[in-house]
């Protein structure tokens, strides 16, 4: 079942449900906000003091960064423009009683070519069965190259932030963005205190261990995986946080970052997919 419903504030959405899951997509950002298997509690975290409303990041779920990750651009917002754009609806394909295709575009326009004087267009595909899939696909309809950083910058939902671990980027080049300092990371990550770590070449899925479930990522166009939570101070100071909001969530993204950018040719696109189960 496919429904198109808003928020008392007009604050447009697609709700999706088959036998396998449910999942929540804003149109602003192409935002999915809610993912959860029938009968478990949802994958995704996202935060009860987000604002839902038209200008505004969504705290939590999958916010698309785009055209830059972070301040990779610092001509660009925090994490680029896409998760404030509001995209259009191409399709929607119920494939079967288990099985969900969402497809949504954004492109180029009067207003996007002002912050980033350069012709696109993004093809986000999002699948919903007992996997969650995302893609988005760039496509330079310019007539010169473009860079580009990415990320698909989810946060999960986890029981216990001191007793959860990532697992999968042992031995990974990882910047730490809180000191810039560079070496080959050891070991699972776990979390005592703010963490924002960049790992390259990462090549192999990605597990979360939480207490009763495991997750794992799996991603493709992507070399580059962040994992980040802000812990105690910096989350008091976030908006669309609650002060231990902390607690309950970690980002584990599928990213284009710092080493990793795309350079995209005229003429040619580059997808980036996060597959999670």
């Amino acid at each position: 079942m496919i429904e198109f419903k808003a928020f008392d504030n007009g604050f447009e959405y697609i709700q999706v449900t088959n036998a396998s899951a449910s999942a929540k997509i804003a149109l602003q950002g192409g935002h999915v906000f809610h993912y959860a298997r029938q009968g478990e509690i949802p994958l995704l975290w996202v935060s009860e003091a987000s604002d839902f409303e038209y200008g505004k990041a969504i705290r939590g779920g999958v916010p698309i960064c785009w055209p830059a990750f972070g301040m990779n651009n610092p001509s660009l917002p925090q994490h680029g423009f896409a998760r404030y754009s509001m995209f259009k609806l191409l399709s929607c394909n119920e494939i079967n009683a288990t099985k969900t295709e969402i497809i949504l575009s954004l492109q180029d326009s009067e207003e996007s070519l002002k912050l980033w004087p350069h012709r696109f267009r993004l093809v986000l595909k999002i699948t919903l069965s007992e996997v969650l899939e995302i893609g988005l696909e760039t496509i330079n309809t310019d007539t010169n190259e473009f860079t580009v950083t990415q990320a698909l910058h989810t946060y999960f939902q986890v029981s216990d932030i001191s007793t959860a671990k990532v697992r999968g980027l042992d031995n990974k080049p990882c910047l730490d963005a809180l000191t810039n300092k560079r070496f080959t990371y050891s070991g699972d990550i776990v979390f005592a205190e703010e963490v924002d770590l960049v790992f390259q070449e990462v090549d192999g899925g990605i597990g979360l261990i939480d207490s009763g479930r495991d997750v794992k990522i799996t991603s493709s166009g992507s070399s580059s995986v962040v994992v980040w939570n802000p812990w105690i101070d910096k989350c008091a100071r976030m908006s669309g946080m609650a002060k231990q909001s902390y607690k309950t969530f970690v980002c584990i993204e599928t990213a284009n970052a710092f080493d990793d950018f795309k350079v995209i040719k005229p003429g040619e696109s580059h997808t980036i997919r996060a597959v999670i189960q």
